[in-house]
């Protein structure tokens, strides 16, 4: 009894939603103005965020598998992705919170939008490596953790990308020996999470999460696509 009760412990510990840390002490070095904005309207609008930082030259692809701080870093390292940032899509609440996502009732996924220059990498390869990010195969959850924000799902920009995510999806369902349970949803809005969540990965290697879970996911995409992989990513 007592080892099945250590088991739980520690799997408990090892969930992107049960953290021990303090957001204030945990976020990356920022501005006051930051703090209290993020305070007063709690997450911002991805137009937001990214206004004045010339994003607009860019793609747009926004995908759901699970904690954020792993899916974060798996393509951060990905050569033409310029900027991943982790956030909140899918459900109906505006301005959604970490902890009113991890409740389950706004109907947000924990999701990262990635921008990427088209003329280095293509929607098609990043569908690819999502798809060793994480398992598709998984209900309402990537393990250690479950519950619909942490399902998968990806959010189509066009017309063209739907019609390429079906394509794909049609084309994996032979390579996996369950159903793939990705969504495919139309997206409307992407709320930008707390800036302590914004490149955790890196931030914060001794994280038992990041660790534990988090590492063995990046490490995954690292050694099925050496070659997409920038030379001085992590350094």
């Amino acid at each position: 009894m007592l080892r099945i009760l250590s088991l739980f412990i520690f799997l408990g510990l090892l969930s992107c939603n049960k953290k021990t840390i303090e957001p204030e002490n945990t976020a990356p070095p920022t501005s006051q103005p930051a703090k209290e904005e993020i305070r007063k309207n709690g997450t911002r609008s991805i137009l937001e965020y990214t206004e004045g930082k010339g994003y607009e030259k860019y793609s747009v692809a926004t995908f759901a598998g699970g904690c954020f701080w792993c899916t974060e870093a798996a393509f951060e390292c990905i050569k033409g992705v310029e900027d991943v940032i982790s956030g909140y899509s899918g459900g109906h609440l505006k301005r959604a919170t970490y902890e009113e996502v991890g409740g389950g009732n706004t109907g947000h996924a924990e999701a990262i939008q990635i921008f990427y220059n088209p003329r280095i990498i293509d929607f098609k390869t990043l569908l690819d490596i999502f798809f060793v990010a994480h398992d598709p195969t998984q209900v309402n959850g990537q393990a250690p953790d479950w519950g619909s924000e942490y399902r998968s799902v990806i959010f189509y920009h066009s017309p063209e990308q739907k019609d390429q995510i079906h394509h794909f999806i049609r084309e994996q369902s032979n390579n996996f020996s369950k159903p793939i349970a990705t969504e495919i949803l139309a997206y409307k809005e992407f709320w930008v999470a707390e800036e302590y969540h914004q490149d955790y990965y890196w931030l914060h290697p001794e994280n038992s999460y990041v660790q534990n879970v988090s590492v063995k996911k990046v490490k995954k995409v690292e050694r099925k696509f050496p070659d997409l992989l920038k030379e001085d990513c992590g350094k």
